[in-house]
Formats: structure tokens, C-alpha cells, sequence
């Protein structure tokens, strides 16, 4: 369960921060299989990078057709991008996948009365196939991604990282940074595949600090940059022991198997 965080439920920010970059690493998109997608060549016959983006932007305009959240979207192409690295399919498949993704997002992230109906989503999206299509590929989607859905995605590491620096500032200084210009931003990167390659804690850190470089309120700069360096070094600390604990993890696990 990802951690909520701002309101009456929230956790201490180091914890919450402790619980996402724990999952970061099992829920990202495999390397190795984004690059061949990032290497093939467009001939109608293989996947490529630029058919993805096409179908992350049908996506965009779908999240916001419905109304649906940025949560949605973000987890929507999290999925995609994980599928697509661990899957060969043919481009003619793409809209189905996307959209089954999509739907997949829809029904984890929104409230049961905004869920729109699958054949609602297939006609407003203008797709040639049925529902029973889309049901079985969604099937094979949670498949062959172990059913592991609630991922951690760059928004919840903004979302968190934005709540944190907004905390350490006084009044005046907080209406500096603009959540939904960030969050606008982060959309735009998930429309292009370059960024599917990096960590979602790592581009929201990046999407920060472009944020903090184009401020120009020279009185209140020093107090945001003396606060996403305190946050840096946070993430980088947790990250660090995130990551030897994940190597360690796998050392073991080949030991186990060699025996």
C-alpha cells in the first residue's frame, strides 16, 4: 500500500520517502527491454519508440476527455512502459494494450462511481476492437506483470518531495512553486520514451530543480534551494541503503540457488 502524503493519515516524511524508493526498484521497466524498443527500426512490424509515444498521447487525451487524475495517467503509462519491456508485440496490438493499461489505472486509481465502462472507453477512443479483447489482454497484462499494480510513480515521489519543501518554507515563499506547472511538466515527459529510462524519484528531483533554476525572486531562491539540498541528501541517503539492500537481496538469492 503506497503511503498518503499530506493530510490527517499522512506518515513523517522520511518514512513515506523510505516506502516508495523501497518499491522503486521492482516497479520500474526493464532496462534491457526498453532498449530494444528504443533500437528498432519503424517498419510496421516491431515496436519502436515513437508508436509508444503516439499511444501515451491518445492516453493524455483520454485522461482528459474523462476528467481522470493525474494519478491515474501516470500509473497508466507505468504499466505500459513495464509491459512493452518485458513483451514483443506487434504495433496493430498497441491501442489494445494501451488501453487495457489505461483501463487497468482507471479501475485502481479512480472512485468506483468515475470508472467509465470498457466499451465506453473503446468507442470514445475510436478502437476496432471488443470488450472481450480488451478483457483478455488485460489479463495478460496483470500476468505478466505478477498483478504488481500500485507502483510508485514520479507523481507520488513529486507530490511527496513538493509537500516537503513547501513545509520548510515560511508563508510567504510558498506560493513560488506551482504543483500542477510540475505536474504539467512531469505529463509532458511521460509523452516522450527518453524518459521511461529513469527513475521516477530521480525525474522528480530533475523536474524540481529545473523549477528552482528558472526562479528569478532572488529574496526567497535561497531558502527553496537551502531546502530541496536538505531533501537531496535525504534521498540520496535512503537510496543508497535501498540499494545495497536490493544487491545484497540478489546475492543471496543466487547463493540460495547455487546450493
Amino acid at each position: 500500500m503506497l503511503p498518503t502524503v499530506t493530510g490527517p493519515g499522512a506518515l513523517p516524511f522520511a518514512v513515506q520517502l523510505k516506502a516508495l524508493t523501497d518499491q522503486e526498484f521492482r516497479y520500474q521497466p526493464k532496462l534491457s527491454g526498453l532498449r530494444i524498443i528504443e533500437m528498432a527500426h519503424d517498419n510496421g512490424l516491431r515496436m519502436t519508440a515513437r508508436l509508444r509515444e503516439y499511444e501515451v498521447k491518445d492516453l493524455l487525451s483520454l485522461t482528459r476527455f474523462f476528467g481522470f487524475s493525474a494519478e491515474t495517467f501516470s500509473l497508466a503509462i507505468n504499466l505500459l512502459d513495464r509491459f512493452l519491456a518485458v513483451m514483443k508485440i506487434q504495433p496493430k496490438h498497441l491501442s489494445c494494450v494501451g488501453l487495457s493499461c489505461f483501463y487497468i489505472a482507471v479501475k485502481t486509481s479512480e472512485e468506483e462511481k468515475n470508472v467509465a465502462m470498457a466499451n465506453e472507453l473503446i468507442r470514445i477512443s475510436q478502437n476496432r476492437f471488443t470488450v472481450s479483447d480488451m478483457m483478455r489482454m488485460e489479463k495478460i497484462i496483470l500476468e505478466k506483470l505478477y498483478w504488481k499494480v500500485k507502483a510508485p510513480t514520479a507523481l507520488h515521489f513529486l507530490r511527496l518531495f513538493y509537500s516537503c519543501i513547501q513545509d520548510t518554507l515560511e508563508d510567504d515563499c510558498k506560493e513560488i512553486l506551482n504543483i500542477e506547472r510540475l505536474e504539467a511538466q512531469l505529463k509532458a515527459c511521460h509523452c516522450s520514451f527518453t524518459f521511461s529510462k529513469v527513475k521516477p524519484s530521480l525525474l522528480a528531483l530533475s523536474l524540481l530543480a529545473l523549477e528552482l533554476q528558472e526562479q528569478h525572486d532572488h529574496e526567497h531562491v535561497d531558502k527553496l534551494l537551502n531546502a530541496f539540498q536538505s531533501l537531496q541528501q535525504q534521498l540520496t541517503g535512503i537510496q543508497r541503503k535501498t540499494f545495497e539492500m536490493f544487491c545484497n537481496g540478489k546475492r543471496e538469492k543466487r547463493r540460495t540457488q547455487r546450493k
